[in-house]
């Protein structure tokens, strides 16, 4: 089994839609799949659902060692693909992490999966705290949406900082230019010198999009609601990379 985070210490980057839309990409292709969405907010959990109002469960059975982690998957419309809704109690997901004595709660709780799941991504809320040290520990690759701009890019060296002190491995930090808008100027710029702006950052150019602006409304992903569209495309490219690395 396989381990994937979405992370970002900036929100409104499109980490959500890359995760939601990696996993579909990954269950057509035969991969046994599980999204977890981490974050409180919710949104993969949306995508997902669909129409469908789907709650999640309180984790502190889970932490507990009163409930396997499998009573908290649901399954989504899509085959081969499985996701752990989120729920309010994950804000105090850190809490509760600091006041245990595992080295890797995370880690502990996925390994049951492995027997019927290939991959997992993990849907993470954009922090840097208890959580982000066990998904960077946990994942086999960490994939950070980088918009364009100055501020994004010191946000991602703020990472990058982040996993050094804690003595964290950094090539598992996989960068990508995500939003990405060619009618600006800094979009342009930074695009044409990814090399240098972004170092070791991965080919795909996720643009800015109203196809998945409208992934919220439609409750699908994007190559469902649009195969030939740009964004459906870079998606693909995404994905391909992301396979190869893992």
């Amino acid at each position: 089994m396989k381990i994937i985070a979405f992370y970002s210490l900036k929100g409104g980057v499109g980490k959500t839609a890359a995760a939601v839309n990696i996993a579909y990409l990954a269950s057509q292709a035969g991969i046994p799949t599980l999204l977890w969405d981490l974050d409180p907010q919710g949104a993969a959990s949306w995508y997902l659902a669909g129409t469908d109002e789907i709650k999640g469960r309180k984790l502190a059975a889970l932490m507990d060692g009163k409930t396997p982690i499998g009573k908290f998957i649901r399954a989504s419309a899509y085959p081969d693909l499985d996701f752990i809704p989120a729920h309010n109690s994950f804000r105090n997901l850190d809490v509760r992490l600091d006041k245990d004595d595992s080295a890797n709660t995370l880690k502990n709780w996925l390994a049951p999966l492995s027997e019927e799941t290939s991959l997992v991504v993990l849907d993470c809320p954009p922090s840097m705290s208890r959580l982000s040290e066990q998904v960077l520990k946990t994942a086999d690759g960490v994939f950070v949406p980088v918009v364009p701009t100055w501020l994004a890019l010191n946000s991602w060296q703020q990472l990058q900082a982040f996993a050094k002190d804690k003595k964290l491995k950094p090539g598992r930090l996989h960068p990508f230019f995500s939003i990405v808008d060619r009618r600006k100027n800094l979009h342009r710029e930074m695009v044409i010198h990814r090399k240098q702006r972004l170092e070791n950052g991965l080919n795909a150019l996720i643009p800015n999009a109203s196809v998945v602006e409208k992934m919220g409304e439609s409750g699908q992903p994007v190559e469902l609601m649009d195969r030939s569209s740009a964004a459906a495309d870079a998606y693909r490219r995404l994905w391909k990379e992301i396979r190869k690395l893992i």
